[in-house]
């Protein structure tokens, strides 16, 4: 893509280090290490089991990593202790680099109770403390720019999925996340549904937003990214441009992932 010339020459919004993650006996994440720069869209693609989400989740210390570092905008995450106790160990720190993280997960993860724009207005107001008249005009905003401000005063049970997660994701985005993280955000949707989300992630990279997502989706992979990384049980096996890992594969693993993805 265009952006990915630029962005190579900026500041790494999100680096990851040796990164390393279990659960009991099962080494999900066995030192992974890349990073994301200003503007640029990297996409985790992969098998079911590979290590993408638990990736994801480990960016904003969902899953506390045993070992290995990220650094969020310059700045890295303190963590102490080590496996199996290893914690974050600065809850105010947490909880501000977590302000600059949108994410986006499988489920839309909506408060029920709230309607569609209180959702949205919710972390800015609650999180951020920024004043409600700005939040407000925001989020009101964030809806139109999702396509769905119609449904401002609706209830989540009035959506469909389709709508609640373009909800879910003008919710991240009212909090001006340096980075926004997506989670398989179209794995609960059916195909008519899921195209309406793709579009709206489409627009956001086009705006040149810092993106990190998990996806199945082989062709949107490969129409949004700037850098595609291929995860094959808990390493990464092959990364590169689109034209690259799509088109000048080097991995036999990887082919062999193509071409089951291209026959689903």
């Amino acid at each position: 893509m265009a952006q990915a010339a630029a962005a190579a020459e900026k500041w790494p919004v999100v680096a990851i280090r040796d990164l390393h993650k279990s659960f009991g006996n099962l080494d999900v994440l066995k030192g992974i290490s890349f990073s994301a720069r200003e503007g640029e869209v990297v996409s985790l693609i992969g098998s079911s089991g590979s290590g993408k989400s638990t990736l994801l989740r480990c960016i904003n210390m969902l899953e506390v990593p045993d070992g290995g570092t990220v650094t969020i905008d310059g700045e890295e995450i303190e963590l102490r202790g080590t496996k199996p106790r290893r914690q974050i160990a600065d809850e105010n720190q947490i909880r501000r680099i977590r302000s600059e993280l949108g994410m986006v997960f499988q489920s839309f993860n909506l408060w029920a109770h709230l309607t569609i724009l209180e959702n949205v207005m919710e972390a800015p107001l609650v999180v951020q403390r920024r004043p409600r008249g700005e939040v407000h005009e925001e989020a009101l905003a964030m809806l139109d720019k999702v396509g769905i401000s119609e449904k401002a005063n609706s209830y989540p049970a009035q959506l469909s999925g389709g709508q609640q997660q373009r909800a879910a994701i003008a919710r991240a985005l009212c909090i001006n996340p340096r980075v926004m993280l997506f989670d398989e955000p179209t794995s609960a949707l059916d195909p008519e549904l899921e195209v309406e989300v793709l579009r709206v992630i489409k627009v956001l990279a086009d705006e040149g937003r810092t993106m990190i997502l998990v996806t199945h989706d082989m062709e949107f992979a490969r129409s949004v990214s700037d850098r595609i990384i291929f995860l094959h049980q808990g390493l990464i096996e092959e990364e590169g441009t689109p034209d690259e890992v799509f088109g000048a594969t080097k991995s036999t693993r990887l082919k062999q992932f193509l071409n089951a993805a291209h026959h689903q």
